[in-house]
């Protein structure tokens, strides 16, 4: 079982960041004690109480302090027991990183860090407003090592616009060289709710390349492989199997529980959505109610969910399994798409399983909305 935190405040928006957060930390204390209020409602959400992994997201949740860890910990072993190997991540921008707030992480057993590089290059850490500098970035990974936090994931942004490639280069080579286990990467991606969408309705900017991302998506997976790292799922790379277990069980439709304002939880038969405002979700909790709405999964979502996230991951989709929550004969309905994917080297079929070729991993979304039901 797994539990999800949702931190919702940030120092200063990013241009690129649609996720639901607030600049303004006046609500941070209610907001905490109505996590831990829906923590109580919500105890019976999870079939099994042992967690494997907790995570806290955002938003930036080193924003917090020890006042909050304390209420919030003390919180989860009320209702909940962890697993005495349980994975507990905690995403964290580097300006936050200082030796007192390491300790601190280190207090209350954060074993995982997820620190919010982005880039090394100056010019894009301003383009993307980030309030880190380079030097920052590598510095804070040091620090967090010489604290004794060795399981450290760095997440990267590529595709941002830049006249050479060999500022992709620079990053990957900067990042490796901090010898961490984990690297996240993702396409920088235009939404319409961000500070670069509104720019681009206004045509201060031009959208991403398709192929420019392509190629950049291509450099990053072949360094990263020379480096070592295996791509265990499309925007996932790690060193000696330290893959996230945390973000895996989402790929792997395992149970999870969401907390907090626009947080999500699955349980198998259905999804539940937490309401994406703090002033909302406060006031609800304060009144002992979950602010969420509750969607009941058809069989074809079931199969859908499986076939979006389960191809993104070098462990693809069971057959069998397709076969089991599509209750059919999942491959013969789909023949002819399949065997056009596979024409396309695509996709391939080994030991039963779907799986998506390094062409392939290109097209995902696509790829997989083709065989929805």
């Amino acid at each position: 079982m797994h539990l999800y935190l949702h931190i919702p405040f940030c120092r200063q928006a990013c241009h690129y960041c649609d996720f639901h957060f607030s600049t303004s930390l006046k609500a941070k204390n209610d907001i905490v004690k109505a996590l831990c209020q829906e923590i109580a409602l919500q105890k019976d959400y999870l079939k099994d109480k042992n967690l494997e992994t907790i995570y806290f997201g955002g938003g930036t949740p080193s924003l917090l302090e020890d006042e909050d860890f304390a209420l919030i910990f003390e919180t989860i072993s009320t209702y909940f027991t962890l697993r005495p190997d349980v994975e507990i991540t905690l995403e964290a921008n580097p300006d936050d990183l200082t030796k007192e707030k390491l300790q601190l992480f280190k207090k209350y057993n954060i074993n995982r860090l997820s620190i919010g590089i982005q880039s090394f290059h100056e010019p894009h850490l301003k383009s993307l407003n980030r309030i880190h500098s380079s030097e920052e970035a590598e510095t804070c990974v040091k620090l967090s090592q010489d604290t004794g936090i060795h399981n450290i994931s760095i997440d990267l942004i590529y595709a941002i616009p830049a006249e050479r490639d060999d500022i992709l280069y620079t990053d990957l080579e900067k990042a490796t060289a901090l010898n961490t286990n984990h690297i996240s990467a993702y396409c920088l991606t235009i939404e319409p709710q961000t500070v670069f969408g509104k720019w681009l309705k206004q045509g201060k900017i031009q959208t991403i390349d398709d192929d420019y991302a392509a190629t950049q998506f291509d450099i990053l997976v072949t360094y990263l492989a020379q480096s070592g790292f295996e791509q265990y799922e499309i925007s996932n790379f790690a060193r000696n199997n330290q893959y996230s277990r945390h973000n895996t069980s989402y790929w792997k439709q395992e149970e999870y529980l969401g907390i907090g304002p626009s947080a999500h939880s699955f349980n198998h038969v259905s999804r539940q959505y937490n309401v994406p405002n703090n002033t909302q979700y406060i006031k609800a909790l304060q009144q002992n109610s979950v602010p969420s709405e509750i969607e009941i999964l058809s069989l074809e979502d079931k199969v859908n969910e499986y076939l979006l996230t389960g191809l993104r991951t070098k462990w693809g989709c069971n057959i069998q399994k397709i076969n089991q929550l599509s209750d059919s004969n999942f491959i013969e309905l789909n023949k002819k798409i399949i065997q056009n994917q596979l024409s396309d080297n695509f996709i391939l079929i080994e030991n039963d399983t779907l799986l998506l070729t390094s062409k392939g991993k290109l097209f995902a979304d696509r790829i997989a909305s083709d065989l929805f039901m």
